[in-house]
């Protein structure tokens, strides 16, 4: 029988254990080891959660790598066209983990109403377009179709449908630019079929989805003439690697681009929040640490005489410093149960009840989200419970400086 875990056990059963001068300390660390839990589960929750929900929206609107013309151009509109009868489409079958690949053109164009007007640019996709991610940002109507002939169906933001007073089915003139300023400008007239919400602003004031092939003839292209292609891979931790993979399967007249390198700054961004999970989360198992150091040391002061008789019987230390190990571990475990259920309650709650709301003009999203994983839960039990242990091996070394006479004698 292992009797240092029969007395732990009998210890902790105890009344005496429970109305004893340590039940407050105890009780305190419990309660620091559940808020811990808590405060570390959120972190990475929101943190993790945010960062992918930004990633989701980039890469929404420009997939994970673009592949242009090679030309010194900086505008976001497609200026010189590219063929789309390229070995890589519609299947980028040298390159693995590529998910999708889509063409795509973008023309700069003025929204025209009666009391107004707005600068916009309308991406122009075709029957290959992946509307998944807009399937989540629609917010009215339906998703346009261009499957079969050439339509005006377009795809409107709601921070543009709301600035120009548009509502679903409205129609509305766009004038394009030609080349020649000595020509007229090209008019198309649109129907709004669906209004979507991002909730990033820097895109949804600026891009319409609209039929590719409107400005294929409004730049006089050919049919497999194209702005560029969007590329879509399975793995975004690969991004850079598929990156280069993906430059160097491409025609030389070609640039590849990956959105790391195109919106740098706001990936980088989040990338800090990295850095502000793993501070919470150290200074989190410290304060939880600390508080079970002092509760162990509470309990040792407390059961001295226990010890010398231990030791009187014949136990050595290191049974004596395992049985308070034990009792230990207990606590960590209640603490830990607690955490887990208030933890897990609170993101949920937040996940499926959108209680915290956030400014979207800061963090590109309307309220905090959440990723939920049982993968980093198990971990950060895991970890929080050995760093706690490993802490706890310090002060019950306090243990074999007891003298067994001394002890007994203790008042």
């Amino acid at each position: 029988m292992n009797y240092e875990f029969f007395i732990a056990k009998r210890i902790i059963g105890s009344k005496a254990y429970k109305s004893s001068i340590s039940a407050p300390i105890i009780k305190i660390g419990i309660a620091a080891i559940a808020v811990g839990m808590v405060v570390m589960m959120v972190a990475i929750a929101t943190g993790i959660g945010l960062q992918q929900k930004i990633r989701d929206k980039v890469v929404a609107f420009n997939g994970h790598v673009n592949i242009t013309y090679y030309d010194s151009n900086n505008s976001q509109e497609s200026v010189f066209p590219i063929s789309k009868n390229q070995e890589f489409y519609p299947e980028f079958k040298s390159v693995e983990g590529i998910s999708h690949i889509q063409v795509v053109a973008t023309k700069f164009g003025v929204i025209r109403t009666e009391t107004d007007f707005e600068g916009a640019i309308l991406k122009g996709v075709g029957a290959d377009y992946n509307w998944s991610y807009f399937k989540d940002f629609l917010v009215e109507g339906k998703l346009p179709d261009y499957n079969g002939k050439r339509n005006e169906e377009v795809l409107i933001s709601k921070y543009l449908a709301n600035r120009l007073q548009f509502k679903l089915g409205d129609k509305f003139q766009m004038i394009f630019k030609k080349e020649d300023p000595n020509k007229l400008p090209n008019i198309i007239t649109y129907t709004i079929t669906g209004i979507y919400n991002s909730g990033f602003q820097d895109f949804d004031a600026t891009y319409l989805i609209g039929d590719i092939r409107h400005l294929q003839r409004i730049n006089k292209w050919k049919e497999d003439e194209i702005g560029g292609f969007e590329v879509f891979i399975n793995d975004y931790s690969e991004l850079q690697r598929k990156g280069i993979e993906i430059y160097q399967n491409t025609p030389s007249t070609l640039n590849t681009q990956t959105i790391a390198d195109k919106y740098y700054s706001i990936l980088e961004w989040i990338k800090i929040f990295d850095k502000n999970i793993y501070g919470i989360i150290g200074i989190m198992i410290l304060v939880a640490g600390i508080n079970m150091i002092t509760a162990l040391l509470v309990l040792i002061l407390e059961r001295t005489q226990m010890i010398g008789v231990l030791k009187a019987l014949g136990s050595n230390n290191f049974s004596i410093r395992k049985l308070f190990i034990y009792n230990a571990s207990y606590l960590i475990f209640l603490g830990l149960l607690w955490g887990n259920i208030l933890g897990l309650g609170l993101l949920f709650a937040q996940k499926y009840f959108k209680l915290i709301e956030l400014p979207v003009e800061t963090y590109y999203v309307t309220e905090a989200p959440v990723f939920i994983s049982l993968g980093y839960i198990v971990a950060l039990n895991i970890g929080t419970l050995m760093l706690c242990l490993l802490m706890l091996l310090v002060p019950s070394y306090i243990i074999t400086k007891i003298s067994p006479v001394k002890a007994i004698r203790f008042e």
